[in-house]
């Protein structure tokens, strides 16, 4: 059996998981990390939160907690058997082992089990089936650890099975493709089989889930190569994508962006034709405000506001930020600039600091005009003459102007 010293793994040990391990331990509960943060110590990666699976049930867990004088929170998990207690100012979910009895694609009924074979077992892929004994000890029911050596993604036992109790498995498989997989186009025949003859079954899972999963996948690698799959395999269609969906132009800007960090909308958007694709993405997925407007906003401008030849390629996008009346335009404009994989000027765009215009009505009532509508016209022209100079004249050069107009 393979044992973890890793110093990912070593660091766990706070005095929080070393209360929690002595409470177990006393009782005879087996207590292991489980999931996802298994994956990612192996990987020599500090994991981003931890999970734990017990032996133990939800009601020996609380009444084990409680006597000690552990606080719980009340994270609804109970049902799924998860407790969440709080120790050292830090939080542990623990989740007792448990087996699937009714699968209906969406959710799953769970009885409690004290066989970790058996908790493995309805867990999606090989690389998230795996267990870390507090001792370091790995177990591994279905070569999950050889699968992640060799970046292979593979559901645990039969793909169909796997998927039909909940379809969300299917976005799943694509996200960890892109987090895992070496070279795109690496899948099992068997395994894209049985994705194509369950995409149907996303059309019932809910926009919200699938819209978490779709943005992790396309911040992922081999992005480009895992949506045109979406196409082949009948998925898209059903989780809010366009028929017609622009691939060459998807292709184009996954390219460009890749080390821009774009906004998961900023990526999508190039598979859109119009502003009616991103408003049925809203519709299937409800999508946040922001990014509908981002979207809408990309589609809108990505082909005539682009830089202009000559000494100042960014002057079409500072003119239209200083014309926009609109908030949160800057952060638009360097998407866009992503977008177009524009990486200089995106640089340069973001050191840019918006100049305020010099002039305001107090100077030119000082000067003697007087008429609100006047004041009006006045500043609009200044502030016409002043966007021509590049935004470089100053008040003095400005009101020297208005003598002349």
């Amino acid at each position: 059996t393979m044992r973890l010293q890793a110093p990912q793994f070593l660091a766990l040990f706070t005095p929080g998981l070393r209360s929690v391990a002595e409470l177990f331990e006393k009782k005879n509960y087996e207590l292991r990390i489980a999931g996802g943060a298994v994956r990612d110590l192996l990987s020599e990666v500090t994991p981003q939160d931890v999970d734990f699976a017990t032996t133990a049930t939800p009601a020996e867990m609380k009444e084990m907690f409680t006597a000690a004088g552990v606080r719980l929170i009340n994270n609804k998990g109970e049902k799924h058997g998860t407790i969440t207690a709080r120790l050292h100012d830090q939080n542990f979910e623990i989740t007792t082992l448990r087996i699937d009895v009714v699968t209906d694609g969406r959710h799953a009924e769970v009885e409690f089990t004290t066989d970790w074979h058996k908790d493995a077992e309805r867990r999606d892929l090989t690389v998230n089936s795996m267990f870390l004994g507090l001792d370091g000890t790995l177990y591994d029911f279905f070569n999950g650890y050889e699968d992640l050596k060799n970046k292979k993604i593979r559901f645990v036992g039969k793909a169909a099975e796997r998927i039909q109790e909940d379809y969300l498995r299917i976005l799943r498989y694509f996200r960890f493709y892109g987090r895992i997989a070496e070279k795109p186009g690496d899948h099992e025949p068997i395994t894209l089989q049985a994705i194509k003859e369950n995409a149907k079954g996303l059309a019932g899972i809910s926009g919200e889930r699938i819209w978490v999963e779709l943005k992790k996948i396309l911040l992922g690698n081999h992005v480009s190569h895992l949506v045109q799959l979406m196409y082949e395999l009948d998925i898209a269609q059903y989780i809010g994508l366009p028929l017609d969906g622009n691939l060459e132009e998807f292709a184009r800007v996954t390219k460009n962006i890749q080390n821009l960090s774009p906004k998961p909308m900023t990526v999508l958007t190039s598979l859109f034709k119009g502003k009616d694709d991103v408003t049925n993405l809203d519709l299937r997925l409800k999508i946040s405000k922001e990014e509908k407007n981002l979207g809408l906003f990309l589609v809108k401008h990505r082909q005539e506001l682009t830089k202009a030849p000559g000494p100042e390629p960014l002057r079409p996008y500072q003119d239209f930020l200083m014309d926009s009346r609109e908030a949160n335009t800057n952060s638009k404009i360097f998407e866009l600039l992503k977008y177009q994989g524009e990486e200089q000027l995106l640089k340069e765009m973001q050191e840019w600091t918006v100049p305020s215009f010099p002039v305001s009505g107090h100077d030119l009532r000082k000067m003697g005009v007087s008429s609100g509508k006047e004041i009006g016209t006045a500043l609009q022209q200044l502030r016409d003459e002043w966007k021509r100079s590049g935004y470089h004249m100053d008040k003095e050069e400005l009101l020297s102007c208005l003598k002349k107009l």
